[in-house]
């Protein structure tokens, strides 16, 4: 393909050369017209990119070498006219390629579609024109021994008149691969203008170059080019502009014409090509500043679309967004600095009893009924609105409502969160949910409980009570197999009751894990660690066993429910303790530190570690990994340790430590900014009377 448009283009280039030869206005062989010069310079822009452009430069030089010496040109001047072609190629073809960098890329292709591209190719020809005039200039110098100005502001002028007039033209008929003919882009309904505008043509060049013959009215054509250049495509333009050229070119040198009057050789084609010259650039200019209107217009328009399809979504998500908020079973309000109330939802009035301050601002708590737990009435700055908006970022209370409308007290868990609007303002985002239900079903678990700690226990108490009385009986009775028989019975009833009492309480600690509400504060791990330690070596110390070693690390602060948390360190430690094989003395080490947005607490252990296989799995309820060992357990402590983790947005998972033994790690969430200070820890034991922290967490 590449050389069959080098052939085609050799062609068009020989073609040109000899109608520039024919037009040799006296003995210095210098062309009134040189239409070669924008072949070529359409010929390798077409080529910028072939591997074969050596032999378009092969092909260009042997051309231009057999149509001059046919023509009549001598040996010398064929050398100075390949030079300054091939260097006016060269220089316009650099500035194109260093001003339009983005066209000259493999992938670009080279157009005329907007106005600053004709001056740049108006800007590269003349430079490039100028260099091959005065190399041209200094070669007829050398052959001649004279040069004059008129001759090469000759050679400038016509060689520019060239470029300009047959490269917007071929460039716009896309003789480059991928062309489109130029009639495909009129519309129909334009015929008629577009006839009338070739008739209009033919007719004011045929009255102003054969009937007015010798009189200087050419300057009214430029009438016709103006019409062209507003209605007609830019490639009807471009061809217009080279078809009246053309005329004006032959006319002038058959004779009739304001031109042809023009003496002396060198004037008259300087009038006549700067004629050719204006025609063409008034036309494109006019003609391609309208094409960049139209794609400002139309950009205008597609982004207008674009813009009125993005609020048509817009409105139809907020419109979906507005459903979700109404259809939401919690109370939704954002408030704004000013306490003016932006956006409430349905059940928001519902939960409140369809009480709203006329003025659409939060009124105070005495208005819509609002008391602490324990009946004091909630100050308006103890609102979870007025602390969000006083700078905390989050903010969660427990409150009462009594209101006249609403037929049951209700309790309501309120959690604010802080934003900011397009101003940054601060806004307070309140969520409103009604914990009445979950409320009483607390209360029905620790009734639960108490009834777990009281009337399960007391039963296996008295079991275990009556076991040991039958025991000691048993002691003063003589030697006997029967006798024997009776305390190995009596010794496994006293074991399964403890593995009962055991398993009951473990269930106590997982449905409490499960479903107490989660109520975190400041925790310091320092001082909660230690005073687990503490009661763990007091423990051992008072049964005469071996007494366990702590390195403890801890010196963050987490946010967490207390007793959640404390049942949560005291099952891994135990675990950790429980899990050593018994002449070992247990080794407990328990550090923190900051994973991403979170404290990760880690307790390993010198212990017999976790078999292969079963780190996952032993946080599965009643998974007991060390089945058939000394080690009893009911298999449910991890679980209560993992649902505990969870519950407070954190991860927990079981590794071999490298020194032997095991490792947990756990996450909790820090401290929020805003918050109160750690609690002691005394203030994180469990609020179930009578249940003890389970000694097997452990599966």
């Amino acid at each position: 393909m590449s050389l069959l448009r080098t052939g085609l283009f050799a062609l068009a280039y020989a073609v040109a050369t000899v109608a520039g030869r024919l037009t040799v206005m006296d003995d210095t062989n210098l062309s009134m017209v040189w239409p070669a010069a924008g072949v070529a310079v359409l010929w390798f822009c077409a080529q910028r990119h072939s591997r074969t452009l050596a032999v378009d430069v092969a092909a260009l030089v042997a051309v231009t070498v057999a149509v001059n010496l046919a023509t009549g040109g001598s040996g010398r001047f064929v050398v100075v006219v390949v030079v300054a072609n091939l260097c006016q190629v060269a220089l316009t073809l650099l500035l194109l390629r260093r001003w339009q960098p983005a066209q000259w890329r493999a992938d670009g292709q080279l157009g005329l579609s907007r106005p600053r591209d004709l001056w740049i190719l108006m800007a590269a020809t003349i430079a490039g024109t100028g260099l091959g005039a005065v190399m041209g200039a200094a070669g007829m110098w050398l052959i001649n021994g004279h040069v004059s100005v008129a001759s090469v502001a000759v050679w400038l002028i016509r060689n520019a008149a060239g470029v300009l007039l047959i490269v917007p033209a071929g460039l716009r008929l896309r003789l480059l691969p991928g062309w489109t003919p130029w009639w495909r882009a009129v519309p129909w309904w334009r015929s008629a203008e577009c006839a009338a505008l070739i008739a209009g043509s033919v007719l004011a060049y045929w009255f102003t170059f054969v009937v007015l013959n010798g009189l200087p009215l050419a300057f009214a054509l430029i009438a016709i080019t103006v019409w062209a250049g507003l209605r007609m495509p830019t490639t009807f333009v471009a061809l217009h502009g080279l078809v009246a050229g053309t005329v004006a070119v032959l006319f002038t040198l058959v004779g009739p014409g304001p031109f042809a009057v023009i003496t002396g050789h060198a004037p008259r084609a300087l009038v006549a090509q700067l004629f050719v010259s204006m025609i063409a650039v008034i036309g494109l200019v006019l003609a391609l500043g309208r094409d960049e209107r139209q794609a400002l217009l139309r950009q205008l328009t597609e982004d207008k679309a674009d813009l009125a399809r993005q609020k048509e979504q817009a409105q139809r998500h907020g419109q979906l967004l507005s459903a979700i908020i109404d259809s939401m079973a919690d109370g939704v309000l954002v408030i704004e600095a000013d306490s003016r109330v932006a956006l409430r939802n349905a059940a928001m009035a519902r939960l409140l009893g369809e009480r709203f301050s006329p003025d659409s601002r939060i009124a105070s708590g005495s208005f819509y009924g609002l008391f602490h737990l324990d009946g004091r009435p909630l100050a308006d700055h103890e609102t979870v609105a007025a602390r969000v908006l006083a700078g905390e970022e989050r903010a969660r209370c427990e409150m009462l409502l009594r209101d006249p409308d609403v037929p049951e007290v209700r309790i309501l868990t309120v959690i604010g969160t802080r934003l900011l609007d397009e101003q940054g303002a601060p806004l307070a985002v309140v969520v409103v949910h009604d914990a009445t239900a979950e409320r009483r079903h607390r209360d029905e678990l620790t009734a639960f409980a108490g009834v777990v700690a009281h009337d399960l226990q007391n039963p296996l108490m008295a079991m275990r009570a009556w076991t040991e009385a039958a025991g000691d009986a048993l002691q003063d009775v003589p030697p006997h197999p029967m006798v024997s028989e009776a305390e190995s019975n009596l010794l496994r009833a006293q074991r399964a009751g403890a593995r009962m009492r055991a398993l009951i309480d473990d269930l106590l600690a997982y449905t409490t894990a499960r479903d107490a509400i989660v109520r975190p504060v400041a925790l310091d791990l320092e001082r909660l660690v230690t005073d687990i330690a503490s009661a763990r070596v007091d423990a051992a110390s008072a049964a005469g066993g071996l007494v366990p070693r702590f390195t403890i690390n801890t010196p963050h602060q987490v946010y967490g429910d207390p007793p959640l948390i404390r049942q949560l360190l005291d099952n891994l430690i135990g675990n950790a303790i429980k899990y050593t094989a018994g002449d070992v003395v247990p080794v407990v080490t328990v550090t923190s530190a900051v994973r991403d947005d979170r404290i990760a607490v880690t307790v390993a252990d010198n212990g017999v570690g976790i078999p292969a296989g079963q780190h996952e799995a032993i946080f599965g309820n009643f998974h007991r990994a060390h089945t058939g060992s000394s080690f009893a357990g009911t298999g449910l402590g991890l679980s209560i340790c993992q649902r505990i983790v969870h519950r407070h947005g954190g991860v927990i998972s079981a590794a071999d430590d490298p020194g032997g033994g095991s490792r947990f790690t756990f996450t909790l969430p820090p401290v929020p900014p805003g918050s109160a200070g750690p609690v002691h820890p005394a203030e994180t034991r469990h609020g179930l009377p009578g249940r003890p922290h389970s000694p097997d967490p452990h599966p």
